[in-house]
């Protein structure tokens, strides 16, 4: 298990900007988000739906809700990107990212609204989730897409992933990155005093 203290979930919020410099909160998902995230799911186009979870819905499934709602069960969590639109806190990205500890992996996925895509959001989202997956410990992030989903193909190229054949679906291709990063050097704030505390907590800082 993770050494996060799950207790106060607003620790472990970010701030980001934009490509134009709008203000973006990230932030793990809490039960009030529960419509709020289903009706962004449902006002993605089907082709964003489709490219994230590779095949055809409509609306996240009643287990799949429940499970994007948990956070921390299994080290599995789900973050929000939000914006304020129209005086209103508003979901315009998300990402679901799990920590295996036998690998020392962060697998994840993640989606942009339609109408904020080429803000520089999806690229914003990916250098948090390295901070987040040094702050676990992991030693590489990895990733899943489509073939056929030459944005978030190039989106990966270009923030320093390197591409291998997937080992169960000739469809989809994965991409991975080595984290090299001491816990001090993470540039995320919030990240980098997690990842102190945990070195702090684990039994070999006091050995």
């Amino acid at each position: 298990m993770s050494s996060l203290r799950l207790e106060d979930l607003k620790q472990y919020s970010d701030v980001l900007s934009t490509r134009h410099g709008e203000r973006l909160n990230v932030r793990f998902v809490e039960p009030r988000d529960t419509e709020e995230l289903q009706h962004y799911f449902r006002t993605l186009s089907t082709r964003s739906r489709y490219n994230r979870f590779f095949g055809a819905i409509s609306e996240l499934p009643k287990g799949l809700l429940h499970d994007f709602l948990e956070v921390g069960e299994r080290d599995r969590f789900t973050i929000v990107t939000t914006m304020m639109v129209d005086g209103f806190e508003t979901i315009v990205a998300e990402a679901r990212y799990a920590f295996h500890a036998e690998t020392a992996t962060l697998e994840f996925g993640l989606s942009v609204d339609d109408r904020w895509q080429g803000h520089g959001i999806a690229t914003a989202l990916m250098k948090n989730l390295e901070c987040r997956a040094a702050a676990l410990g992991a030693e590489h992030i990895y990733g899943d897409t489509l073939r056929s989903n030459e944005t978030m193909v190039s989106l990966a190229r270009k923030a320093g992933f390197t591409f291998v054949n997937h080992p169960d679906d000739w469809k989809l291709v994965r991409f991975d990155k080595e984290i090299n990063l001491a816990p001090q050097d993470i540039p995320c704030a919030s990240w980098r005093l997690a990842a102190l505390s945990r070195q702090a907590d684990s039994p070999s800082a006091s050995a």
